[in-house]
């Protein structure tokens, strides 16, 4: 059952990550979530978030930023890094990942999501059948929702560590 929240991939950052090998598999689409993804919550876009949309336009990706925030938040970021974006997007819903989608052109296949947040951002993702990868939050300062979803998200981590290293073992 905790199977369900797992991300498909884990990395450090969503400024690390091999972007020009995940093209060359075949990705064309990138769904990013923005506060603790890209930047601190509520922060605006700042030089690096920047250079990596430049960087991915540069690749060849299209982007969406999906929020559950308003548009003002959301749209002062997008405006930056110049990307569309969805906001009040009611993730996990579908919905708003099939928007992105349409948005720029992909199908599920094709798209990677990004984000921060395992009940939320990966759930929502995952039931669009979209690839995804779980990012470390970049700064411990969150909403009082957040820190109390974050003690579960460390027990279904936890599950998931243990089933990644499972997994390896019996490969071995």
């Amino acid at each position: 059952m905790l199977e369900t929240f797992y991300p498909h991939s884990r990395v450090d950052s969503a400024y690390e990550m091999d972007y020009e090998t995940l093209y060359q598999q075949g990705y064309r689409g990138i769904i990013y979530d923005i506060d603790n993804t890209l930047v601190p919550h509520g922060a605006p876009a700042d030089e690096r978030a920047m250079a990596l949309f430049e960087r991915l336009r540069g690749i060849g990706y299209d982007t969406v930023l999906l929020s559950n925030n308003k548009e003002p938040r959301v749209k002062m970021f997008a405006d930056r890094v110049e990307s569309r974006y969805i906001f009040k997007a009611g993730k996990p819903g579908q919905k708003g990942y099939h928007r992105a989608m349409e948005l720029m052109n992909t199908r599920a296949d094709t798209t990677l999501f990004i984000g921060d947040q395992l009940f939320t951002d990966v759930w929502g993702a995952k039931k669009a059948g979209i690839y995804t990868f779980l990012v470390k939050p970049i700064h411990p300062k969150e909403e009082i929702q957040i820190v109390l979803k974050r003690y579960l998200e460390k027990i279904v981590l936890y599950f998931y560590e243990k089933s990644l290293k499972n997994r390896k073992g019996s490969q071995e």
